[in-house]
């Protein structure tokens, strides 16, 4: 059932739990016309605590999703749903159904491989392997097959760096370390890295914020130039940020998803008191 549009006064909900904030009911179209990704009643815990409670949300393709919120709001625990990557930690369970192109990848026979080639995810930090520029681009056509010859995992390693935007800087050090390129670099060379698998969705945690302000506008421009070809979910501190790249925006507040929209409405006109409290910098 689609969730209605209302206004909701509510800042005696600052300080709730997200149990206290079970009859809150998400405000805005959780729903899009074409989705490539459909989450239904996510919960997540770690152990007895919980995270992520009862989130559902569909991302379009080609569509890029800002998720903000304050610190331990559970935007980055719920980006790692997308992709298994909370099946790396012992204590944590998710909950619900998380559906990418119609299949359900929270199923147990789900191979979480080939799964991770189609989301693709750019860390916080920039982690380039200490291997070539070549070779970092180049890892994992070659563990998932993807080229015959050499001339062909060629192409693909010069393709996915002219997609990042770094081909014309690196072409004469394709030989040099990834780890000896500057900040902004190695995290277009991350990107090129994860373009090359061929992704249908990529995720971002706080991609520029270890990054300058020239290195962030150059990663913001790639964003936009991407969402042709992908589906891009972004978690960003930099309210900023979500603005300039992203059609649709999600706030999360103690585990739940408070209120989703078209980007300009919620940074103009958010509807839900917790959106409004945190897009005027009252808390956050």
């Amino acid at each position: 059932m689609d969730n209605k549009n209302k206004t909701i006064n509510s800042d005696d909900l600052l300080n709730q739990s997200p149990s206290k904030l079970d009859n809150t009911k998400t405000v805005g179209d959780i729903h899009v016309k074409d989705p490539r990704i459909i989450a239904k009643n996510i919960n997540v815990y770690y152990g007895k605590k919980i995270a992520i409670n009862n989130v559902s949300i569909d991302i379009g393709k080609n569509e890029v999703l800002a998720m903000i919120g304050p610190s331990g709001c559970g935007k980055s625990t719920f980006l790692r749903c997308f992709n298994r990557m909370n099946d790396t930690i012992e204590s944590c369970k998710v909950e619900g159904e998380l559906y990418l192109d119609k299949e359900n990848i929270l199923d147990k026979k789900t191979n979480v491989v080939p799964l991770r080639a189609k989301v693709g995810m750019v860390f916080q930090k920039p982690n380039p392997f200490p291997k070539s520029v070549y070779d970092n681009v180049a890892y994992g056509p070659k563990i998932h097959g993807m080229a015959k010859n050499k001339i062909e995992l060629d192409e693909i390693v010069i393709k996915s760096l002219e997609k990042a935007g770094l081909y014309e800087e690196v072409k004469d050090r394709l030989d040099t370390p990834g780890t000896s390129l500057s900040g902004g670099q190695q995290q277009r060379l991350c990107i090129a890295r994860t373009i090359a698998v061929n992704p249908e969705v990529i995720l971002m945690d706080e991609p520029c914020s270890a990054l300058d302000p020239i290195a962030t506008a150059r990663i913001e421009e790639l964003i936009y130039e991407l969402k042709e070809n992908f589906t891009i979910v972004i978690v960003t501190h930099a309210m900023q940020q979500a603005a300039r790249v992203s059609q649709r925006t999600a706030y999360f507040h103690l585990g739940n998803l408070i209120e989703v929209g078209p980007t300009d409405k919620i940074f103009t006109k958010p509807q839900h008191k917790l959106t409004e409290s945190y897009i005027t910098g009252r808390f956050g």
